[in-house]
């Protein structure tokens, strides 16, 4: 809803507002002259709309009319003077061992390192050179592929979109480009891995990632957010990552993404795919608990036979926030969308879950089904799952729903008369809860660490809950 525009202008919260932005600002102005000045005209002139967007548009704090931010408020992230993290000179900070703990390495897939949004080479394995398939860093390819970048960047993601993405454009510098020919199968899977250091306090990344499928080309690739948090540091740090995908006419793409920084992380990922005819996008979304999260994720599904799959799982606890904010666009006749959302809430934590599937008047023969599941472990615990459907045609077949409820006491009963104790019940309960999601991940090495990371995750000892809703 673009209602908030209509506002009159608070003169005394602008005031503030350009205050707090001045740390981007001098940021913006010290690398733009400095590093920055040598760069491709197409790149600066991308950057400047990007901050001119950034200046109108600011952090989405007015919340009143503004229904994508009704339940996530951004203060405590718009309030902190976030300073843009600074080029590592060269070589590796971190140990490859380091990266490597954190649980979702393997050496048998393509891998991108990024330190504080910066590409390390020395922690990377890049594919051998091959005609059909380009993944290389971002900075990189400004030299080798500007063309493509020019041309596919800010299309999908646009600065008018939101004042996150335009902040993103703004300080474009690196992150990840995949670019698959027509008809080519990337042999490997592509790991991008964005590794927050706390090298610096209160620091703040741009990472951009721009995958582009040819037509009946296929690819698999990861994002994992992770953060090295004990360098004696508090781990509050601010990630601002902007995915956009074009899926060509059949092109099939898997892919999946993992938040895993710290406790007191604050993280914004916003992704747009366009779709193309008969393509099909798999995507798993899995995330842990930071102090702020908000994952924006919109598909386009713009020629008959598109198809989308998005499953998601989401873990909080403490007084964690994440809000998921997903829409599908059925553009056009013969689309299919399924998404499948499951949420596990502990302690003071909260979740927002908004889900809209838009069926456009011509699109006949949709077919979209949305659902959302949470389980509470606590009674402090709260969500807000608001599914939405805006159909304009009449042949179609959709469904929606959302639940919220505590582990089912009859299961649990049924459990401890066959000697199961109460703990090691809930536990398997919360499992198998988590399982549906995590099963649908297909890279066997990904579900596996999932699954652990996941399982570790499960509280300890529940108190006793009530049954019921």
């Amino acid at each position: 809803g673009n209602s908030v525009l209509q506002t009159p202008p608070d003169t005394n919260r602008m005031t503030q507002s350009t205050a707090k932005y001045d740390t981007y600002r001098s940021a913006f102005q010290s690398l733009q002259s400095g590093p920055w000045a040598g760069d491709p005209p197409w790149l600066q002139s991308m950057r400047q709309r990007g901050w001119t967007a950034f200046n109108e548009l600011g952090f989405p704090t007015a919340r009143r009319g503004n229904e994508k931010w009704k339940y996530t408020s951004v203060r405590p992230l718009a309030s902190q003077p976030f300073q843009v993290a600074l080029a590592h000179n060269g070589t590796s900070s971190v140990a490859q061992s380091e990266i490597q703990r954190l649980g979702v390495w393997n050496t048998g897939w393509t891998n991108l390192v990024f330190l504080d949004g910066r590409y390390d080479a020395g922690l990377s394995n890049l594919p051998l050179e091959s005609s059909g398939l380009r993944v290389t860093n971002l900075a990189d390819a400004v030299t080798s592929d500007g063309d493509l970048l020019e041309r596919y960047l800010t299309q999908q993601a646009t600065v008018v979109d939101d004042g996150f993405t335009a902040l993103n454009t703004a300080f474009l510098q690196d992150g990840a480009f995949i670019h698959v020919g027509e008809g080519q199968h990337a042999p490997a899977p592509v790991h991008l891995i964005f590794v927050t250091t706390n090298s610096q306090q209160q620091s703040v990344s741009h990472p951009r990632t721009l995958v582009v499928a040819g037509a009946g080309s296929r690819i698999t690739f990861i994002e994992s957010y992770l953060n090295l948090s004990g360098n004696n540091s508090s781990g509050n740090c601010f990630t601002n990552a902007v995915t956009e995908m074009v899926l060509d006419d059949g092109a099939e793409v898997e892919h999946y993404r993992l938040l895993h920084e710290s406790p007191e992380s604050f993280h914004v990922g916003t992704i747009r795919v366009y779709q193309g005819q008969d393509s099909t996008l798999k995507s798993g979304s899995f995330a842990m608990g930071t102090a702020m999260a908000r994952i924006d994720y919109q598909v386009l599904l713009d020629a008959p036979g598109a198809s989308c799959s998005l499953n998601g799982l989401y873990m909080t606890t403490d007084t964690q926030h994440i809000d998921n904010l997903i829409s599908i666009d059925h553009a056009k006749p013969h689309t299919t969308s399924r998404l499948l959302y499951k949420g596990i809430l502990d302690g003071h934590s909260r979740a927002v879950f908004g889900g809209t599937v838009l069926v456009r008047k011509d699109a006949q023969k949709s077919d979209a089904r949305q659902t959302d599941k949470n389980l509470l472990l606590s009674r402090q615990a709260e969500v807000d799952s608001k599914p939405s459907l805006l159909i304009y045609a009449d042949d179609v077949q959709c469904g929606h729903g959302a639940t919220a409820g505590h582990i089912d006491e009859d299961t649990l009963f049924y459990m401890k008369s066959r000697g199961i104790d109460h703990a090691t019940a809930s536990r398997i309960l919360i499992q198998a809860f988590a399982r549906e999601v995590i099963d649908t991940v297909e890279l066997e090495p990904l579900r596996d660490s999932l699954d652990e990371l996941f399982l570790q995750a499960i509280p300890a000892e529940r108190p006793q809950l009530g049954g019921g809703q």
